[in-house]
């Protein structure tokens, strides 16, 4: 079994990432879905053997990926930010680039907003943020053996 832990748009408060820290350091795999990118990358100073760090449409700096599909326990995976498929208006769209790259889940950011959905066949999950602005969460994701169990994880506001 594999777990992920996810994040998404944590807006310079790198406090909320350093109170993460237990959780980085117990998991296999930590994806940071942009805005900022940044962060992201302080991330993977302290983890730079499990961190994927994704780039966001307020990331100037660009330490990360526009995208990337990760294969884990024989579950592919697409992760973006969301803001290049119209995440706000649709979901069908980053359904429809998962589906094209034969992945079942795509995990984007954007939003600020933590949900799974499922839109033909693909789940589409959000991990909410980690900014100072909103109710924070992240998503914790075990995959084992072509199966994929999420679970969101509120946290207190930083």
């Amino acid at each position: 079994m594999k777990s992920l832990i996810i994040v998404s748009d944590s807006h310079r408060n790198r406090a909320a990432l350093d109170r993460l820290d237990p959780v980085f350091a117990d998991c296999d795999i930590i994806v940071h879905l942009g805005d900022l990118s940044s962060d992201g990358g302080y991330v993977r100073g302290k983890y730079p053997d499990k961190t994927i760090v994704i780039n966001g449409n307020c990331d100037f700096d660009k330490l990360g990926e526009d995208e990337r599909v990760e294969e884990v326990e024989g579950v592919k995976i697409f992760m973006c930010h969301g803001h290049m498929y119209s995440v706000k208006q649709t979901l069908t769209r980053l359904a429809e680039e998962a589906k094209m790259r034969g992945c079942s889940i795509a995990l984007y950011g954007h939003t600020h907003e933590a949900r799974v959905d499922e839109v033909d066949g693909v789940k589409l999950i959000n991990p909410g943020n980690l900014s100072r602005y909103s109710e924070n969460s992240y998503c914790y994701l075990a995959v084992h053996e072509g199966k994929a169990v999420e679970k969101i994880v509120p946290v207190r506001p930083f």
